[in-house]
């Protein structure tokens, strides 16, 4: 597996919310990464992919839910999120995709 694959499988999507979208205007951009992702992990693997300097990464583990589906019990997975601050001046273009 190349390091730039191996980048992919870190960082899944970015999350587009309103508050994502607010927080931008900070030079923060929020992401779905792996559950078994560390700070460091998550620090290569978005300057890799997007050559920008990460200043700070703060991460947010999103628990498992049970939700009533159809009358029945059914599980929602949880999912890691990390907010990445990024050096004064650099954006990252979520429009582009990953």
């Amino acid at each position: 597996m190349s390091n730039e694959n191996f980048a992919y499988d870190i960082i899944l999507t970015p999350i587009i919310t309103e508050k994502s979208t607010n927080m931008s205007s900070l030079n923060k951009i929020t992401f779905k990464v792996s559950k078994t992702a560390s700070k460091k992990l998550i620090k290569k693997s978005i300057e890799k992919l997007y050559k920008v300097n990460v200043i700070k990464i703060n991460t947010i583990n999103a628990k498992d839910r049970f939700k009533i589906v159809r009358g029945k019990l059914a599980k929602k997975s949880g999912y890691k999120k990390a907010i990445i601050t990024l050096k004064e001046g650099q954006s990252i273009d979520i429009a582009a995709g990953v």
